[in-house]
């Protein structure tokens, strides 16, 4: 759970924060964490709004769409009239296990548009308010497998998000000069509720401890040398740090939080 201690309960008060994909998992403790600080906050998904999550605006939406992305900032334009951080959080694989020849061309257009291209298009709608005001936040969260892709199932996930690396630090490049901050977050494996449920299926099912489906986990991407996954609230935190004041001088960066999977080089 987020420790408390790191917490400005003001820190973001008056600041317009739209995180994507917010209604689980990393981005749902990121839409709790700007909450906490003050900010109002709007999220979309494509799934209904989950019973006890209350931001102060929610757009159902299909993110990976032209139309989808224009409909949210349509909405966020006539009630906000901009955003002031933008956290481009919406992504995921829906792919079949089996390597290269299982993926079709809807596979790869599907991974392309929710991981690269949703960021891409919600940057396009949200950039000219910022610079215009020369001032605001851009993250996107991406993942380590843009440098250890898993190749069995997640390729074309792991290749959008590949894209994501040089098209933040290119925009970073650009529009650092104009007072808009760009960033970027890599997670490696996070422990939301839906992996934790899985793993508990996992265990059950084998009639074995949670530990040992949560390991097996962890070894397939390469071993976590802190021995644990993240917790979404420790990406919540990291975002909120990065969109402060206190990361004033942070800009085209990306921060891997992956408890230590990702090799030095």
């Amino acid at each position: 759970m987020m420790n408390n201690t790191y917490l400005i309960s003001d820190e973001f008060k008056d600041k317009r924060v739209l995180v994507t994909g917010g209604t689980k998992g990393a981005g749902e403790a990121i839409v709790r964490r700007f909450a906490l600080a003050g900010a109002s906050v709007a999220t979309a998904a494509r799934s209904p709004l989950p019973e006890g999550q209350k931001p102060a605006l929610f757009v159902q939406t299909d993110l990976g769409s032209v139309e989808g992305i224009a409909q949210l900032a349509d909405c966020i334009m006539k009630k906000w009239g901009g955003i002031d951080i933008l956290v481009n959080c919406v992504g995921g694989s829906e792919a079949p296990n089996g390597g290269y020849a299982a993926l079709t061309e809807e596979h790869w257009q599907s991974a392309l548009n929710l991981n690269l291209m949703a960021a891409v298009r919600c940057n396009r709608h949200f950039l000219p308010g910022m610079i215009e005001r020369k001032s605001g936040v851009i993250l996107h969260i991406s993942s380590i497998q843009h440098r250890l892709p898993l190749y069995d199932s997640t390729l074309a996930y792991a290749t959008a998000k590949g894209a994501l690396s040089p098209y933040n630090k290119g925009l970073a490049n650009e529009v650092g000069p104009k007072g808009v901050r760009v960033n970027m977050i890599s997670p490696g494996f996070i422990e939301t509720s839906g992996a934790h449920g899985m793993i508990v299926g996992l265990a059950k099912s084998k009639g074995i401890d949670e530990n040992a489906p949560r390991q097996a986990i962890m070894d397939m991407i390469g071993g976590i040398p802190m021995g644990r996954p993240a917790h979404p609230e420790e990406i919540a935190e990291l975002a909120a740090f990065l969109a402060s004041a206190r990361a004033a001088s942070i800009h085209g960066a990306d921060y891997v939080i992956d408890g230590g999977t990702m090799p030095t080089t």
